[in-house]
């Protein structure tokens, strides 16, 4: 809220008010790049910061634990404003299911831009034949990190563990029901309507899309 406190400060209110911090765990490689589908170069090289919506898009994969088994939450985040564009939460990893309904999601709530840059890692969901022709149908630049290089799409990361680390972890393992519910909330309600985020001046998404006035492309 504007306010600069210090580390020592938060700590000392933390423990008045009896609460802990959550750790985040140790980063796991999920994606299967072993296919013989096209990888193209790293055009975002880790420029993160862009000046205007629908400029470069970031999308990742990850797995989330319930006691029925895994489910596979696929994002796509504008970095502009570091929205969450579009996403799909599946039981399979199909491209279908995973990088096509998430695309389909984004595509609905923002415009594509001209030159919009799409970011991914290498795996199969993102280079598949069914998902190439889909988005450079509108006309968009692929990219990809290089392979086994998590920080090329540090965005992306970012989300995930933001994400486990508040949401998940430490928590019982609930149904793939309530979970799907849980990441409703927390994506639609929290992330991009409430949550302040530091890259954007510890501003709501709202707060700073008002602030500079930015509505073209803009849901």
């Amino acid at each position: 809220m504007g306010y600069k406190i210090s580390r020592i400060t938060v700590a000392k209110y933390m423990r008045e008010l009896g609460l802990r911090s959550k750790l985040s765990r140790k980063f796991k490689v999920t994606t299967n790049s072993k296919h013989n589908y096209l990888v193209v170069e790293n055009v975002l090289d880790r420029n993160f910061t862009v000046a205007t919506p629908s400029e470069v898009w970031a999308s990742d994969i990850t797995y989330i634990q319930t006691n029925e088994g895994f489910l596979y939450l696929t994002t796509v985040i504008d970095l502009y404003d570091r929205k969450i564009v579009g996403w799909s939460l599946s039981n399979g990893m199909s491209t279908e299911e995973t990088s096509l309904a998430a695309w389909k999601m984004a595509v609905k709530n923002r415009k594509v831009a001209k030159g919009l840059i799409f970011h991914s890692d290498r795996g199969v969901q993102y280079a598949s034949t069914k998902f190439v022709k889909t988005i450079e149908s509108y006309g968009v630049t692929r990219s990809m990190s290089r392979k086994g290089n998590c920080w090329d799409n540090a965005v992306a990361e970012s989300f995930f563990k933001s994400l486990k680390t508040e949401l998940i972890y430490g928590n019982k393992l609930i149904s793939k029901e309530k979970m799907e519910l849980e990441i409703f909330e927390y994506i639609e309600i929290w992330y991009n309507k409430k949550r302040r985020h530091g890259t954007l001046h510890y501003k709501t998404i709202e707060e700073f899309n008002n602030q500079n006035k930015v509505y073209q492309n803009v849901d």
